[in-house]
């Protein structure tokens, strides 16, 4: 009897059969158990997870989440339409809905999901995606924008309730989940993120929605593959792939999710009242529910991100020659061109690497002290008259009355810079960023150069004599020279270089997709066509091309020159926030910056979480005898409040290991998890003022405290609220100012 109530303490979950074993035996163990030992941390627990209210309770958690959902939806939708300009992000955002409304193919580093529901927002309210949000500040005029920021606000809204459900899942208590959702609906962060054209809330409310599906599933254990059962689970699964396929900051939501879901099957294998059939079958379900399903709409998100976006865009240069041949309007479309490279033909020439980019060339020189300065040669994403480059002969004996000759492979030629007239060049100076390869130049004038102007054609697996197919051959360049590689380095150009990609000259000639290339667009009028429509790939391979190019792009944002680059130790304390309009005092200005009061309040609560924890754990441990209350207490705090801090661990720490350039708003998916922690540790807290105070001073004091902790979020809101809905006038530092006096940091820029 006791090896099995510890067991279920640590695990928090009863099977039905096991509840009737035990059920049975304390019948016969009655007169051997005291009464404290009696209320274990579990005996409770089976009345809490089979959802006992009393009426009054079920009354009062109907009305405070009504009053949450009206709180919240107003909050965020008040002033829905100010600024009528474009705001920090929407230009990237609002742009990528008019893509999808005029079906046009574009790159962005994130899963379409979220710009896909914005498109269709903007589409069902009336927009046309005419507008070109070119850059912040730009007025709306007369273009429908309030739908796609209304849909965003919504989304938003539902925040608040949904941690108010969640909250009072884990903790049965009204009360803390009416904290954390007055955390979150008078949270200025939180709304300001809320009413714009962003990612960020469509995140949240799926990273919500997985949460509050989970907690509800597990509500359900007692009813196993009842019709609620596998309503929640499945709602889990479509959660789940809903907020990956948003960001891939979803992941951490599925990570917590997985940990759940072990947890759970752990506990079920343990019961040895379920027979393995029966567990068999919890097994498959789950696999079911949060694997394939999810799976599965996650690839039909792209099926339809791929068919909607069919038609060329500035995407295009991302991907590979195959995958734009499929995009209308692609100079590759259904076109036709000659089959094998020859001399005196006008080429494109594309890196194999993923967003390796084009060979590309401009009149801009390479700066003093960087190799020769001589003419800048980079690889460039996008399709651009400076990729066009003629082949010649190593003897520039190019003039033929017939059919050109063609390439072959061990030939020496020559490239010439179509626009600039100058020859691609290498010599024994280093490359700008990668120091041990060799710089590339133009050099030359006319296609008079000297001999480092020579390389050598390589297919890739070829031999002597081959001919270098167009789009299907590899081909390599090896300096005559130098013997170097012509190599795509994948590294980002200061701006001297326009922060195109470096091109080097390796001297490791070992085969790598990053000096590798194709012929792409090739014209010559001397030679015959062939159709390209033989290379349209198959979906599969779209689609792990699309996450490769995804994955580079986000290793890739790194912090530009001068470019202040966000510390996730900043983030908890509120250290800094995000303009997302306006600068000086004639401007309308919004300021992305939680609540302190309300951040602050999280930060201290994550403190008294741990000590709390650690005082009930050696309470418990040490046998002390405590009511049936004070151990629903305990529960609460390891059960509920360990899934929490779990969540906001998940959705934090990761960033300290991501070498990409980082932002403020990146933790308010973890800001969620610290606030619904903050309600149950702070109501916790105040539920236990009989351990200091004796009646009726003790209730004066739980209701004092609760009281005076619901005013500090109000004031807190009416003090810092015009972060949200707009400053106009005096800056903070002037005694004028509406926000006068509330600058509290240095490093707050309002």
């Amino acid at each position: 009897m006791l090896r099995n109530r510890r067991g279920q303490m640590n695990t928090g979950e009863q099977s039905p059969v096991s509840t009737h074993h035990e059920s049975t035996q304390e019948n016969t163990e009655d007169d051997r158990l005291s009464e404290g030992d009696s209320q274990s941390l579990n005996g409770t627990s089976a009345q809490h997870d089979q959802g006992i209210y009393s009426p009054n309770n079920e009354a009062q958690s109907t009305a405070f989440f009504l009053l949450v959902v009206l709180l919240s939806f107003s909050t965020r939708l008040y002033k829905i339409m100010e600024p009528p300009h474009v705001c920090w992000d929407e230009t990237h955002f609002g742009k990528m809905g008019s893509y999808y409304i005029n079906r046009t193919f574009f790159f962005d580093v994130h899963p379409p999901l979220g710009k896909m529901l914005i498109g269709l927002a903007g589409y069902m309210t009336g927009y046309d995606g005419t507008y070109p949000f070119l850059k912040p500040g730009d007025k709306y005029e007369h273009h429908n924008y309030w739908g796609m920021r209304g849909f965003c606000a919504s989304l938003g809204s539902c925040l608040p309730p949904f941690a108010y459900l969640t909250v009072l899942e884990l903790s049965q208590s009204p009360t803390a989940a009416l904290i954390t959702a007055a955390v979150l609906a008078f949270d200025t962060g939180c709304i300001t993120i809320s009413q714009y054209i962003l990612l960020d809330p469509i995140l949240m409310f799926f990273i919500m929605g997985a949460v509050l599906s989970m907690v509800k599933f597990n509500r359900q254990r007692y009813r196993p593959f009842s019709a609620p059962w596998w309503f929640w689970l499945v709602l889990t699964g479509v959660n789940l792939s809903g907020a990956l396929g948003v960001k891939f900051v979803g992941l951490f939501v599925i990570l917590l999710v997985g940990m759940n879901t072990a947890r759970d099957l752990w506990s079920l294998l343990g019961d040895l009242h379920l027979s393995l059939m029966d567990f068999g079958k919890h097994l498959l379900s789950r696999v079911f529910g949060l694997i394939l399903l999810p799976l599965f709409l996650y690839v039909t998100i792209f099926a339809v991100h791929f068919v909607v976006l069919n038609k060329s865009g500035p995407g295009d240069g991302f991907f590979s020659s195959a995958f734009q041949s499929r995009l209308i309007g692609n100079n590759l479309h259904n076109a036709s061109m000659p089959e094998y490279l020859a001399y005196g033909s006008i080429i494109t020439v594309k890196n194999l690497r993923i967003a390796g980019g084009y060979l590309h060339s401009h009149w801009h020189l390479y700066p003093e002290g960087v190799g020769a300065k001589q003419q800048q040669v980079t690889a460039y994403l996008h399709k651009d008259y400076n990729n066009m480059w003629l082949v010649h002969r190593s003897n520039d004996s190019d003039a033929q009355s017939g059919e050109p000759d063609l390439v072959r492979h061990g030939d020496i030629i020559r490239l010439e810079h179509k626009e600039t007239t100058r020859n691609l060049h290498s010599h024994l100076h280093e490359a700008p960023l990668t120091k041990k390869h060799f710089q590339v130049t133009g050099y030359g004038i006319n296609g008079t150069g000297d001999p480092n102007d020579l390389w050598q054609v390589e297919v890739c697996g070829g031999r002597k004599g081959d001919l270098v197919k167009v789009l299907r051959s590899k081909v390599r360049f090896l300096h005559r020279a130098t013997g170097c590689v012509l190599y795509s380095s994948g590294k980002t150009l200061p701006k001297w270089g326009w922060e195109q990609v470096e091109i080097t000259c390796s001297p490791y000639l070992k085969e790598t997709p990053n000096s590798q290339w194709n012929i792409e667009d090739h014209i010559n009028t001397k030679l015959p066509n062939i159709s390209l429509s033989v290379l349209k790939p198959h979906f599969l391979e779209i689609l792990l091309e699309s996450h490769i190019v995804m994955i580079r792009g986000n290793s890739g944002l790194k912090p530009k020159d001068n470019e202040m680059n966000s510390k996730p130790w900043h983030w908890p304390i509120n250290y800094q926030g995000l303009r997302f309009s306006g600068v000086n005092e004639t401007e309308y200005r919004v300021y992305l910056l939680g609540n302190p009061v309300i951040w602050w309040l999280n930060l201290v609560s994550l403190g008294l979480y741990v000590v709390m924890v650690a005082v009930a754990s050696l309470a418990l441990h040490r046998g002390v005898q405590l009511d049936k209350r004070r151990i629903e207490h305990c529960r609460v705090l390891m059960e509920g409040g360990g899934l929490l801090l779990l969540g906001w661990l998940l959705h934090y720490v990761p960033f300290y290991t991501m070498g990409r350039i980082l932002y403020y708003h990146h933790y308010f998916p973890a800001m969620l998890f610290s606030s619904m922690l903050t309600g149950i540790t702070l109501d916790t807290l105040l539920q236990s003022a009989d351990l200091w105070l004796r009646p009726p001073y003790s209730h004066w004091l739980l209701r004092g405290g609760q009281a005076m902790l619901f005013l500090a979020i109000l004031e807190s809101f009416y003090m810092f609220h015009p972060l949200s809905y707009g400053m106009r006038g005096p800056l903070a530092h002037d005694p004028d100012s509406t926000m006068a006096g509330l600058k509290w940091m240095d490093s707050w820029e309002f």
